[in-house]
Formats: structure tokens, sequence, C-alpha cells
């Protein structure tokens, strides 16, 4: 009976941190290698102010660029996707780094992508979540 109450306690604290992992924060953290953003999708509440922790563990430098909402990158990032940029930082390797911007007041799903050449066909893609605060 203590085995069965343990895996119930157990499935429980694992359920509700899953369920916590979908909820809009202020706060989020990601890392950057060759070629990935980790995590790659990001829940946040639309008009607050975000706080953007990075950590670059590649070796080349990385971009975190949130596109306007309704547009996309197509098979690359170019100069003709520049004035669809919502906001955008570089990340040099082994740096981390905190940054803050204000989200979108339009709830959506925004693109979120490494403007580095070659980066977008790589995978380094993400997407940002938007919801009503």
């Amino acid at each position: 009976m203590k085995k069965i109450f343990s895996l119930i306690i157990l499935l429980f604290t694992l359920v509700l941190s899953a369920c916590g992992q979908n909820k809009p924060s202020t706060d989020i953290k990601v890392d950057m290698t060759d070629f990935a953003f980790t995590p790659n999708q990001y829940i946040v509440p639309a008009a607050k102010q975000i706080t953007l922790q990075v950590t670059h563990d590649g070796l080349v430098t990385h971009e975190f660029i949130i596109m306007k909402y309704g547009t996309e990158v197509g098979e690359h990032f170019n100069e003709e996707d520049q004035p669809n940029v919502y906001w955008q930082i570089t990340v040099q390797p082994g740096d981390s780094k905190t940054f803050t911007f204000i989200a979108p007041d339009q709830p959506g799903t925004y693109q979120i992508v490494c403007g580095m050449a070659g980066h977008v066909e790589a995978g380094m893609v993400g997407k940002l979540e938007v919801t009503k605060p």
C-alpha cells in the first residue's frame, strides 16, 4: 500500500510540474547551441516586460529574433525579413546574458529564428506564444 501511495504522489507531482510549464511567464531562459534554441517554445503575457536569460554554449555567433505577428521567415533569413523583425539580440559564443523586452500586445504565435546565415536552414527556429494578460 505504501508503494502505491508513493507512486500516486510521484505521478501527481510530475503532472503539476508539467502543467506549470504551460503557463505564461515574464521570465524565460534559453540555451543556445549549434544550431538550436532549448527550449524552443515560450509562453508570455501580452504587453508585459519579459526578462530573457540567455546562455550560449555554441561555437558561433547566434541571434534571437522575434518576428512580427503574422510574419514568418521563408527558407532563409535575409534582408527582406528585416522589416518584419519585432525584436532581436546577438549573442557571442560563451556568453551568458540577461535582456529585457516588452512582449507584443497582440496575442498569438510569433516565430523565433536565428538570423545568421544558414541557421534557419539548420533548424534554429522556435515559437513565442503571446497570451492575454
